[in-house]
């Protein structure tokens, strides 16, 4: 169980929440309905609830919710898959406990029956850029209205049968709100969906970059590369957390005796400076997302009884952290491939060239080749998104984050950093077994990325 509580949420409960299903239980709503008794009482102008938005917001309206609700239920491309729908509801519940939206604190608990229950919006994959999730939360609240039907995998439609569609929500069970008109701006003003596929992806980023050292360790034991690099003094002199910390884990993980020579490559000297960077990184990406899972993200902002009309909603600080942190992956991606050469020199491991099982076999070496498509769709996916913007709604939203679009590269750098690790992997445990090559490469290959999620499936072996 997580307790939501509009504090203490953090990247690997969103992940808990989306992909394990693990239900939830939600404080009591304190600051949720504070801010709501306040919301009723303001009689200046707000934005979104008696105005238009985006460049019609000085323009004065009676009751325009729904009408938003409507308008920005749109999206594009294929369906998110439900875990990633899930998670994005939990961070919404608790961002909604946290106050400060206005919002009925009575859709709070109808929202965690559906994470309960299994239900989730059909959310598409495209229509943000990082300053709100706009059209997710609007396809969220017209669920809850009955407007749209709820997803539930266990009532996908057969082959022969067509899904539903919009207007037949009535019809499917799956929690319902009424939502009122000043319920609308207040629900679909955040980046819930962003943050949660941000969660997400450095939760399990973490996973491989933890098993990373184990498959390193396993490369450095197949070489006899030398543990003088990860000396504590070497460390100490340049103390960078993760760097300090990765040179630690790899001295407990090899064995410590003199090396055969002065000085090995970088894929193994400069190991602890390089994923160590990574590791910074993701440890100040998950502390930026945790910030934002907890916040108060609305637009305008109750807080006390005043409305504050702000840029709580904007990416920036996401997006910036991510986009470093895809960087620091190529990097340390880079230097495992570059250890895979190194596995594939007899000058190195003492086996024959490309870990063959005689002269002139092609052993392990394509290896080489699955590794570096895999590096170049990291380095496509470390391009920064924090280099463009966008101007939309006639000038009056004149910046963009794209943290959107920076929590979608994340996501989808996992699979190709795990290939790279597990050629890697199958690689050295080639090279410190010399067992024969009996069977297809592709079997060791899928070995080892499943070893990868095994805790201590990735050290070498005794």
């Amino acid at each position: 169980m997580v307790l939501l509580d509009g504090a203490g949420l953090t990247c690997a409960q969103v992940h808990e929440v989306g992909y394990a299903g693990t239900r939830v239980t939600i404080s009591s709503p304190d600051r949720a309905q504070a801010a709501w008794a306040a919301a009723r009482d303001l009689t200046r102008p707000l934005y979104g609830r008696s105005t238009g938005v985006g460049a019609n917001r000085d323009i004065a309206l009676f009751a325009p919710g729904l009408d938003l609700l409507r308008s920005h239920a749109c999206g594009a491309g294929p369906l998110i898959e439900p875990a990633r729908a899930r998670a994005m509801l939990a961070v919404r519940l608790n961002q909604l406990l946290a106050g400060g939206s206005g919002i009925d604190p009575a859709v709070i608990p109808v929202l965690a029956d559906a994470v309960n229950g299994g239900f989730t919006p059909p959310i598409r994959m495209y229509g943000a850029i990082g300053t709100g999730d706009l059209p997710a939360l609007a396809i969220t609240a017209l669920c809850l209205l009955g407007e749209l039907p709820w997803r539930r995998e266990a009532d996908s439609p057969t082959p022969d049968e067509e899904p539903p569609v919009a207007g037949s929500g009535e019809d499917l069970p799956g929690p319902r709100y009424p939502l009122a008109s000043s319920d609308a701006l207040p629900f679909i003003s955040s980046g819930a969906a962003t943050l949660a596929d941000a969660a997400i992806a450095c939760h399990r980023l973490g996973l491989l970059l933890e098993a990373a050292i184990d498959v390193a360790a396993r490369s450095f034991t197949a070489v006899s590369a030398s543990a003088e690099p990860l000396a504590a003094d070497v460390h100490e002199a340049r103390p960078h957390p993760g760097q300090a910390a990765v040179a630690a884990r790899l001295r407990g993980l090899i064995a410590q005796e003199q090396a055969p020579r002065i000085q090995d490559p970088y894929g193994f000297r400069a190991f602890p400076q390089v994923h160590g960077a990574a590791v910074d990184l993701l440890s100040r990406a998950t502390a930026v997302v945790e910030i934002d899972l907890n916040a108060a993200t609305e637009n305008p902002l109750i807080s006390g009884s005043v409305a504050w009309h702000n840029g709580n909603f904007h990416g920036a600080p996401v997006a910036l952290a991510l986009d470093a942190l895809r960087a620091a992956l190529a990097q340390t991606a880079q230097l495992s491939t570059a250890r895979l050469a190194t596995l594939m020199d007899p000058a190195y491991t003492g086996r024959q060239s490309f870990l063959g099982d005689r002269p002139g076999a092609s052993g392990a070496l394509i290896l080489e080749y699955v590794a570096q498509d895999a590096l170049a769709e990291l380095r496509h996916l470390a391009t920064p998104v924090t280099t463009g913007t966008a101007v939309i709604s006639r000038g009056a939203e004149d910046h963009a984050s794209f943290a959107t679009q920076a929590a979608r590269h994340a996501l989808r750098c996992l699979e190709p950093l795990e290939i790279v690790l597990a050629c890697e992997r199958a690689a050295a445990t080639r090279a410190l077994h010399a067992s024969p090559l009996d069977r297809p490469l592709t079997e060791d290959l899928e070995e080892s990325r499943r070893a990868l999620h095994t805790p201590g499936g990735a050290t070498p072996a005794p």
